[in-house]
């Protein structure tokens, strides 16, 4: 859902590349998007969104800015594979981080899985990105606009 709120909202900025999104296990490879979440960004006229799930790779820590963990675990699984990387003697240029540190407060936010729980959780989920993608582009992207 992060994915395709952000690319939503940066279609037309010159400063964003490319946009991927991917998991820490290989849980549903190539599967689309949970039906919820589809239904979630088609109720906010975003439309346009088709991707397939996959799996984090070293390579990700090279080819991105910034990669983005929804929760600490995540972040901890996303550290050791960006360790693995470093040891191999690869640079790591991604920026690893939580989403939720552009929250808009003090405390970084986690943003829970909404798969196992009530229907609502996908519009909580829907409410973080795209909350914490807004402020990620008025402090980092386009800050000295």
């Amino acid at each position: 859902m992060a994915e395709g709120v952000f690319r939503s909202l940066t279609k037309s900025n010159s400063r964003i590349g490319q946009v991927d999104s991917a998991g820490t296990g290989a849980y549903h490879t190539l599967d689309p998007p949970d039906d919820r979440t589809m239904a979630i960004l088609r109720k906010h006229n975003i439309t346009d969104y088709d991707h397939g799930a996959r799996q984090v790779r070293g390579e990700d820590f090279d080819e991105f800015d910034y990669i983005f963990a929804m929760d600490q675990q995540n972040l901890r699984d996303l550290q050791r594979v960006q360790r693995k990387v470093e040891g191999r003697g690869q640079k790591s240029k991604a920026q690893l981080m939580l989403f939720g540190e552009f929250a808009g407060s003090k405390k970084p936010e986690q943003v829970g899985d909404p798969y196992y729980g009530a229907n609502n959780g996908f519009d909580t989920v829907y409410e973080q990105v795209t909350r914490f993608s807004n402020n990620f582009l008025r402090q980092v992207v386009n800050k000295d606009e």
